[in-house]
């Protein structure tokens, strides 16, 4: 039986006990493809509060002003240590009462989490890695919002034995998709962003989606196998699923789009686990939106029933996720 590296195996390997990741969502984040810097409405599928817990927990009191690279200073800073401080707190709290956790990782997760003042980004993981127990950080960003001061200060911290990891939004290595998604950048120079990224001692985590406007199994595959040969340390993959709210749902709506189904959505996990190196951290291979705003396909909705699914069909290949 071939045994996944699961991201909690991994980091019972590492640390010798549970880590949990806690996720972190800040106002004032956004992305350039939906501040209009390279496109207005963001991904065709992006809606962060369908898969991101923290966020709503912001939302009630918003501020108009959004993060990016040239502001000046950020009126929000202060506001968003103490919403740092009060989600770590809160969610660390519970996994220690429930699940007797002692150690965690910061998860930085709703939009882009490079995405603003260079500054306001120290400031944010410093507080984020000076919390009790805190082994290091995961950040999600983009591709084309990550500069070179950032790695070298990120890389500080893994010298400091802190555990650092960038999340990279690939969700396909082919331009077509990624034009036809609203992505707001091409394929250029991911390969050696990702080279950039490790060679400084940070890991890099590859988020691939399975199910995009056009795309075959062979298509999916291939960008799979790309970013396992560009050199990847964990991956993420998913189905793309349909929200309210979105431009997808208006052109699933029309006709136009047929969302994955579940028994093909599985052959393709099967597959891409078949493939996947042994060392490579497989960190997800399910997600859904498990509230009213999910309108296809249903399977999506319920996580559990989607996992046992998928377990039993690894399993009938020899595979133990």
């Amino acid at each position: 039986m071939k045994k996944i590296l699961t991201i909690g195996r991994y980091f019972k390997s590492k640390f010798g006990q549970r880590v949990r990741k806690i996720p972190i969502s800040l106002e004032g984040f956004t992305c350039p493809n939906i501040d209009g810097t390279l496109a207005k409405g963001g991904c065709i599928y992006c809606r962060n509060e369908s898969f991101s817990p923290s966020i709503v927990k912001i939302s009630s009191d918003k501020s108009p002003i959004t993060m990016n690279f040239k502001m000046a200073t950020n009126p929000l800073l202060d506001k968003q240590l103490t919403q740092l401080t009060e989600q770590f707190k809160w969610h660390s709290e519970f996994h220690k009462d429930k699940f007797e956790i002692r150690k965690y990782l910061i998860y930085f997760q709703s939009y882009t989490n490079t995405y603003a003042p260079f500054d306001t980004l120290k400031q944010l993981y410093e507080r984020a890695l000076s919390f009790p127990s805190v082994v290091g950080m995961s950040i999600g960003t983009r591709v084309d919002c990550v500069e070179d001061k950032l790695l070298d200060l990120l890389a500080e911290y893994v010298k400091n034995g802190k555990e650092i990891w960038l999340e990279y939004g690939i969700q396909s290595v082919y331009d077509e998709t990624l034009k036809a998604t609203n992505r707001g950048h091409l394929t250029d120079g991911m390969k050696e962003l990702f080279i950039k990224t490790r060679d400084r001692g940070i890991k890099v985590c590859a988020h691939l989606i399975y199910g995009l406007p056009n795309e075959t199994s062979e298509m999916m595959l291939h960008s799979l196998k790309t970013v396992l040969e560009w050199g990847i340390d964990g991956i993420k993959i998913h189905p793309l699923y349909v929200v309210e709210d979105t431009h997808l749902a208006k052109i699933y709506q029309s006709g136009k789009y047929t969302p994955i189904e579940l028994e093909h959505y599985a052959d393709l996990i099967v597959h891409s686990l078949q493939i996947i190196p042994t060392d490579v951290v497989v960190q997800r291979i399910s997600a859904g939106a498990h509230d009213e705003t999910l309108i296809a396909p249903k399977w999506c909705f319920d996580k559990n029933i989607q996992m046992r699914y998928l377990r039993d069909r690894l399993k009938a290949v020899g595979i133990e996720y």
